[in-house]
């Protein structure tokens, strides 16, 4: 039996930041030479950062990524290390390079590159063409990135077949969204049996603008057990010891070549190694506590990593506004989140209340702006214009743009990132104020259905009141007109809701949709206004994505756009 000690390094890099995920990836090794490591893996593309989008039409860039891992491969000593890169060669590649003893033996290109979803790798990458196979003293280990492992691709058969390859290790850069973890682990442990091959996946960590990576890297056995998991989202080092049988009668280099699998050979000195590792698995998370902990990392990168140390927001006393409050509070801390009350004639004196109680709980400072006298010289200079016109939204949306105009004085003046707080729900059928509530950096509940809302404010509530229970209870509201509800104008939200995951999520038709037992009617009104409102989206700030299809990447949609399902008979 060969024995191996697998590490996974489990890092957050910074997209263009080569010394800080160099110094990253050189500390990681470090510590896994440390721990008698043979083989560690980084992620997908760690050395760049993923996505890098555009960035690789730079000469420049790529030729950073060449320099950086020359820097890398000079302190990697003891131990293998598989680093992803970007690899400009007659075409850039999405790459992995296998570092040993000083030496880059040998690069792996990724061959299945996606183009679906948030994925446009076929813009920016030439596809790879041979599975790679790397000898380490008689073990066989193939080589793979991301989407390389996923069905209905067949990279690591090809590897165990034509390779005889023992073991898989994947390098890869997967974006969550809801269940993505366990969809990943179910694919990981079919795979290992269907091969009879132990498999090491290690994933990224960290915000990326919209994209979450959530790592929950994890390593299985031919059976399909997992053995080892990392924590999710956050950074990790991760320890296996595998014993694995090594390879009989294993295909000679050419042959292999001839096989379309190439072969390198990495004549390795192990050297003495601590006792076996303990078992590692963390823990998986429940959907609420892992949804907040992907919103509270998303919040938290892109602010730190585009250089913001305090965010500011509007506190309305509604369920949006303090979610989002909560949840800056837990990504930067009480001391970096300002909160700012902003009441108008249609404020109700509950609102100003559980927007201070939701302050007090959370410790965070907050600054009362009263927007009367702003709202007023809007209406006494368009007076002459809108005489003898009754008010209507215009009205109302006069209030809404002042208090983003004051956020945004706030942010100019003091550098903070101002925090939109509209949920999925809303956005999706255009209830929200271009210039007004969309104003701002960054939207944090952007792809975070109203009744998901909800459930997180609840779960935050398990163990103590964060959120005051009247935000929780009190019917939802703009407070734009007098007695004003959310549902004067929109269905109930648990109906809004499933309409919209059908619609937007799904892309069902009105007739599919009608199945839920919603009349058409209704449907087709909500569906109206979806593709009514795609303009608005288009300018909205980015948010965390946390859905398999949030709007932005995963939905591009003309904003000039005559067709619609409804108006088609018989296919609506």
């Amino acid at each position: 039996m060969k024995k191996i000690r697998i590490a996974l390094g489990q890092i957050n890099p910074i997209v263009g930041n080569f010394d800080f995920n160099r110094s990253k990836i050189v500390s990681a090794i470090e510590s896994a030479t440390s721990g008698g490591a043979d083989l560690i893996l980084f992620p997908e593309l760690s050395l760049c950062g993923y996505p890098p989008e555009d960035l690789l039409l730079k000469k420049s860039f790529c030729e950073e990524n060449r320099l950086q891992l020359y820097k890398i491969m000079e302190d990697v000593k003891d131990i293998i290390a598989i680093v992803g890169y970007a690899e400009s060669r007659s075409g850039v590649y999405n790459a992995a390079a296998i570092l040993h003893n000083g030496q880059h033996c040998a690069s792996c290109h990724k061959i299945d590159l996606p183009n679906y979803s948030v994925f446009d790798e076929k813009r920016n990458f030439k596809a790879g063409s041979q599975p790679l196979i790397i000898d380490v003293n008689g073990l066989r280990v193939g080589v793979n990135i991301c989407e390389d492992i996923w069905p209905p691709n067949e990279i690591a058969r090809q590897q165990v077949i034509m390779g005889n390859a023992e073991l898989i290790v994947n390098i890869s850069a997967s974006p969550y969204h809801v269940n993505r973890q366990k969809e990943r682990e179910e694919m990981i442990r079919a795979c290992a049996i269907k091969n009879e091959v132990a498999i090491a996946y290690v994933n990224m960590v960290g915000g990326q603008d919209e994209l979450i990576f959530d790592g929950a890297s994890i390593i299985a056995d031919a059976t399909g057990l997992i053995v080892a998991r990392g924590k999710q989202f956050e950074e990790d080092l991760i320890y296996a010891d595998l014993h694995l049988k090594p390879s009989a009668g294993s295909p000679q280099k050419a042959q292999a070549e001839k096989q379309g699998v190439l072969q390198v050979r990495i004549q390795k000195v192990t050297g003495t190694q601590a006792d076996q590792v303990a078992e590692y698995l963390p823990g998986t998370l429940n959907e609420s506590e892992e949804m907040l902990q992907a919103l509270i990392l998303g919040t938290r990168d892109y602010a730190r990593k585009n250089g913001f140390n305090k965010a500011v927001l509007g506190l309305s006393g509604g369920i949006d506004s303090a979610l989002t409050a909560a949840i800056a509070q837990r990504a930067l801390g009480a001391s970096n989140v300002i909160g700012v009350l902003m009441p108008s004639r249609f404020s109700s004196t509950s609102s100003i209340d559980d927007s201070l109680a939701l302050a007090e709980n959370l410790g965070i400072k907050t600054h009362t702006l009263r927007i009367e006298e702003i709202v007023h010289s809007y209406e006494n200079i368009l007076e002459p214009i809108f005489k003898n016109l009754q008010p209507d939204i215009a009205e109302e949306n006069i209030q809404a743009r002042t208090r983003g105009n004051l956020l945004m004085a706030l942010s100019n003046k003091f550098g903070w990132l101002v925090l939109t707080t509209g949920n999925k729900s809303e956005t999706s059928v255009g209830y929200c104020t271009l210039y007004g509530d969309m104003a701002g950096g960054f939207a944090v509940l952007k792809d975070v259905l109203k009744t998901h809302v909800f459930s997180l404010c609840r779960h935050l509530n398990k163990d103590r009141e964060v959120i005051p229970e009247n935000t929780i209870t009190k019917p939802p509201s703009a407070e734009l007109r007098p007695d004003q509800k959310d549902e004067d104008s929109l269905p109930p939200y648990d109906i809004l809701d499933a309409i919209l995951k059908q619609y937007v999520e799904q892309d069902k038709s009105v007739a599919e949709i009608s199945v839920l037992g919603v009349d058409a009617t209704i449907i087709k009104e909500i569906v109206k206004l979806v593709d009514r409102n795609e303009y608005k989206r288009r300018q909205a700030p980015p948010g965390i994505r946390i859905t398999s299809k949030a709007f932005g990447r995963d939905r591009r949609m003309p904003l000039t756009n005559h067709f619609s399902t409804i108006e088609i008979k018989g296919r609506s």
